[in-house]
């Protein structure tokens, strides 16, 4: 019996633009990684070499707004968790007081 081929083990076809960070934005409903819909994701190994070629030249289009808010994204938390530090230094240890 001879070993299944990287293809046939593949779960995506080579045409497939994930790049395997699935994080979806809401109001838009796109994935930050690749730029697809939840729809065009899940129906992507069923529909046609010529509907993924539509979806794919859309793309390039896509990605900048998503990119831009998942960096605005990035910085807030980045602000949060230094914020929620205090004055920047280590939280204080259990039993001694923050002040």
């Amino acid at each position: 019996m001879a070993d299944p081929t990287d293809e046939e083990l593949s779960i995506e076809p080579d045409d497939s633009p994930c790049v395997l960070i699935c994080s979806m934005e809401r109001e838009s409903g796109l994935c930050f990684g690749c730029g697809r819909s939840a729809q065009e994701i899940a129906s992507w190994t069923l529909i046609s070499k010529e509907e993924r070629a539509e979806v794919l030249k859309e793309l390039p289009a896509r990605l900048p707004p998503l990119r831009e808010i998942l960096e605005q994204r990035r910085a807030k938390r980045r602000v949060n968790k230094r914020g929620s530090r205090g004055r920047g230094g280590p939280p204080p240890a259990p039993g001694e007081s923050a002040g």
